[in-house]
């Protein structure tokens, strides 16, 4: 492909990435999982390091299992929070700022899928289009978007791919580089190592072995730096917040095939790749062109079951965002079919185009998504979050059944309840009560039994707001997100206590 063209059409998908990731960031308020995001960052800017406890209120969703001495923080890695308050100390805090720097990190990640497509597939063209389906991927879009480390695990997993590919090739520093991003990629979210270390191993053992002591070494070293970390994020019990509450490993591995299918490759397309791989097969006696071909197709397909596997180990339920590192390397393998159809034969290239169209203007939400950030949202938390600020005070006590991290962010009261297994007494006279109409787990339920008959509601008048009482503010999960407010859904209550 002529180099000015792919420059043209490359700054094109830059340009829409940068439009789809960051128009009406702020918009909508931070769910819950965001807001743990933001409220532990913001300890940083107080403590030095981030905490669970701010003084006032406690940050736990795990009934303070994720919690170390003295409320240190050591649920999840510290680098997406130390961003995160850098950007507040720069920027001050907000919703959108709280989001800026993971869209910024999923553009970058746009970028970033192209200049790896290009260097291990050899092919402009193919990069531009994984570069191109990454950019209108609503999976990918709704996830950079969110303030949790998702686009962060994204970069730095695509980062060292990228400095793997050098290293293959002997390029001078690209074990030093290899090093950092794997590095960071810990720091931003630990499990990945897991995902890419054995992806890496299983790679160079296979098709280059003569580069297996030189990888070893440096990965090597990332965990022996890394070691203590690894020892303290290890002794966590997770136990305390689930119990046996897991679903069976069989169950998940259905569950992340159909999430994947549903969010990234659809059916169709599937369906594409497997006639493709016999018309191939039957018209050139093979399914790959040479050993090269497979050595590069291989590194894909490893990083995406080692990302299943890995999941399947460490996580209670296979949520799909655990998988998002894999986002980008699905979309460069799909990339790989378009390219292939478009090259073996004119027919295969009509339906790949039609279905490209297709795929992506209705069932992958694109037009809705680009509704909801064109539009305004209205969610619960919205809701509760502006009527305690504008009806309550600093000293106020607020107990809520779940949705209690977005409260600790934008008020400043004393909230109680949620998710933090903290003692429910100061409840009892608490001077505003939230009682959510959905309950999203067992610690949540046992919040709202104790509210239900521990509070004298004779001495307390309902408020209906004309906010929907929906399950979350909104997810970050495909099949569950909302892009459009909410309207049928019963009216948020808050009850005020009666002086």
């Amino acid at each position: 492909m002529n180099r000015i063209l792919a420059n043209i059409i490359l700054l094109a998908i830059m340009c829409i990435a940068f439009f789809l990731l960051l128009a009406n960031l702020g918009n909508q308020y931070l769910w819950q999982d965001e807001a743990e995001t933001a409220v532990v960052s913001k300890t940083i800017l107080q403590y030095g390091v981030p905490h669970g406890y701010d003084g006032k209120n406690f940050f736990s969703q795990e009934l303070g299992s994720d919690l170390g001495k003295n409320y240190v923080w050591r649920r999840l890695m510290w680098l997406p929070y130390y961003t995160v308050s850098g950007f507040y100390g720069i920027f001050g805090t907000s919703t959108f700022v709280s989001r800026l720097p993971f869209a910024l990190f999923g553009i970058a990640s746009v970028y970033l899928t192209y200049l790896f497509a290009a260097k291990w597939r050899q092919s402009k063209r193919i990069a531009l289009i994984a570069a191109g389906l990454l950019t209108v991927c609503v999976a990918f879009l709704i996830l950079a978007r969110q303030c949790r480390y998702y686009s962060m695990g994204i970069f730095f997993s695509l980062l060292s791919l990228y400095f793997y590919a050098l290293l293959l090739e002997k390029k001078k520093y690209s074990n030093i580089l290899l090093f950092f991003s794997s590095m960071l990629l810990f720091h931003s979210q630990h499990i990945y190592i897991g995902i890419l270390f054995p992806t890496l191993l299983l790679h160079t053992y296979i098709f280059h072995r003569d580069k297996l002591k030189s990888l070893s070494k440096v990965l090597g070293l990332v965990l022996l730096i890394n070691s203590p970390w690894i020892i303290w994020l290890i002794g966590i019990d997770f136990s305390i917040a689930y119990g046996r509450n897991v679903m069976p490993l069989g169950m998940s591995i259905v569950r992340m095939i159909a999430d994947i299918v549903h969010c990234v490759v659809p059916p169709m397309f599937i369906l594409l790749a497997v006639i493709l791989l016999i018309f191939r097969a039957a018209k050139y006696k093979k399914l790959f062109a040479d050993r090269k071909s497979l050595e590069r197709l291989s590194l894909l397909i490893f990083f995406v079951i080692f990302n299943m596997i890995v999941i399947v180990i460490v996580s209670p339920f296979p949520f799909f965002r655990y998988m998002s590192a894999s986002i980008p390397i699905l979309i460069i393998i799909f990339a790989l079919i378009v390219d292939a159809a478009i090259s073996t034969n004119f027919i295969f290239a009509a339906a790949a185009i039609v279905l490209l169209i297709w795929t992506q203007a209705g069932t992958s939400k694109l037009r809705d998504y680009l509704y909801e950030i064109t539009h305004d949202f209205d969610g619960p938390i919205e809701g509760i979050c502006k009527f305690l600020n504008e009806h309550g005070s600093a000293d106020d006590v607020v107990a809520i059944t779940y949705g209690d991290m977005p409260l600790k962010f934008y008020t400043k009261m004393r909230i109680v309840g949620g998710l933090t297994g903290e003692k429910l007494e100061p409840a009892r006279n608490a001077k505003w009560v939230v009682m959510r109409k959905y309950g999203n787990s067992d610690k949540d339920k046992k919040v709202k039994l104790f509210l239900q008959r521990n509070v004298d509601y004779t001495k307390y008048r309902p408020i209906t707001i004309d906010y929907p009482d929906t399950p979350f503010e909104n997810r970050e999960y495909l099949g569950e997100h909302y892009f459009r407010t909410q309207n049928h859904e019963d009216r948020v209550v808050i009850y005020e206590r009666i002086n």
